[in-house]
């Protein structure tokens, strides 16, 4: 169980807006210890001796360069953070509250906002260690225009901050980013159709029930650590609910075979291996790029909204991951060190993410004729890429009933 709470504290850490600004800092912090180390070095002293520009005549001016910069720095962050948090209520009321967890998650935004921070950090120790006794070659002067230095490169991130931020607000950057992140995590699911393999079990192996602790989302395993120790101990295991279900307590969540029948500390450590939170991980579940940019078509096309372009862009998206689900499988077991499958799980299929994705669209954007038409267009490619009959089927259900309306609004116009 202590593997689960930190695999869970671990990934609510890395997700967290102060992930990369803590790490910067701390580094930050450990590069003003090296620069004063070298500061007052032999070294140092010798360099500030023999170019007399390395150094600052008095510990004032050495103050007060470093006060100004910490303090201008520090409203450069908060100006920055305010920026960051317009964003996520602009996401939030706009897109869908499951934004913001891929809005926080940026990371470009977030090492820019720990460069401020780190340099901040800098300042504030090197502006510690200066004493009015000091003078001359005493004062840390090398440190100081490193400070400089990286207040230059602060000035110049501020800029690219407020394009790229401008940039951010825009719905087809959100939905480019999520459709990103999903194609990535579909790229990384894929898997060639002659690998997929079934788990075998002996005969004679007893099925164990592994059921739920607590109710929660289900967020996947620890792959290396549950087939390891199903190798160790000659268990198959199926899992047979779907990431990012919510499951309740006491709910199967898998299906372990062995050759007799579990302790109740054993069940508690295959259990362990399992993963339960809130939140929608795209890198974690692709479904959830599709279940997020669905949400941005729908809250689109509401009343108090009315944004069918936003909707079309957001089919377009979903049209394209459909593509590649439609085309690629997804690995669905792990083979052990012997090449025997011990981990069986199983995964959304094609027929299930086009009717979560798409029939929710159409039916509150049916009555709009531009949503009609794109809706119709994109169904008419997909269907020609589909060489499967059940898909093809299902695709053309939809295609029929889209563009017999379409028909029907332009006679009626």
């Amino acid at each position: 169980m202590v593997d689960q709470w930190l695999r869970k504290k671990f990934n609510s850490i890395i997700s967290s807006i102060a992930f990369y600004p803590a790490l910067l800092a701390a580094g930050f912090l450990l590069l003003s210890y090296v620069m004063l180390e070298i500061d007052f070095s032999e070294f140092g002293k010798d360099l500030k001796t023999r170019f007399t520009f390395f150094r600052l005549r008095d510990a004032a001016t050495a103050r007060t360069i470093t006060a100004t910069i910490a303090g201008s720095v520090l409203s450069l962050t908060v100006f920055s953070f305010s920026m960051v948090m317009i964003l996520l209520v602009q996401a939030a009321t706009n897109l869908s509250n499951r934004m913001l967890d891929t809005m926080i998650g940026n990371r470009l935004q977030q090492v820019i906002l720990g460069f401020y921070i780190g340099t901040i950090v800098y300042a504030l120790f090197i502006l510690s260690t200066i004493r009015d006794i000091q003078s001359g070659i005493n004062i840390p002067a090398i440190s100081i225009y490193i400070l400089i230095f990286l207040t230059i490169i602060d000035i110049f991130l501020f800029i690219y901050f407020l394009h790229y931020i401008t940039d951010s607000v825009k719905y087809q950057t959100v939905i480019n980013r999520i459709h990103q992140k999903t194609m990535l995590s579909l790229r990384n699911e894929a898997e060639p159709e002659e690998n997929l393999r079934f788990i075998r079990p002996p005969v004679d192996f007893q099925k164990n029930e592994i059921k739920v602790k607590a109710a929660n989302y289900y967020q996947g395993f620890d792959h290396s650590k549950l087939l390891k120790h199903c190798h160790e101990q000659n268990y198959y295991i199926e899992i047979v609910e779907k990431l990012g279900k919510f499951l309740l307590k006491g709910e199967a969540i898998a299906c372990l075979y062995s050759e007799k029948k579990l302790t109740m500390d054993e069940m508690n450590k295959v259990n362990s291996f399992f993963d339960f939170y809130h939140g929608q991980p795209i890198n974690v579940n692709a479904d959830y790029g599709f279940n997020q940019i669905t949400e941005i078509a729908i809250k689109a096309l509401s009343p108090g909204i009315n944004d069918p372009g936003t909707a079309i862009l957001s089919l377009e998206a979903i049209f394209d991951l459909l593509h590649f689900k439609l085309s690629h499988l997804e690995k669905n077991t792990s083979l052990d060190k012997e090449n025997v499958v011990r981990i069986l799980w199983h995964s959304k299929q094609f027929k299930e993410l086009f009717r979560q994705s798409l029939i929710p669209i159409w039916e509150y954007g049916k009555n709009d004729y531009l949503v009609q038409h794109s809706i119709s267009q994109l169904l008419l490619q997909l269907k020609s890429k589909s060489e499967n009959h059940q898909e093809t089927d299902l695709i053309n259900q939809l295609y029929l009933i889209t563009s017999k309306k379409v028909s029907n609004n332009i006679l009626n116009n």
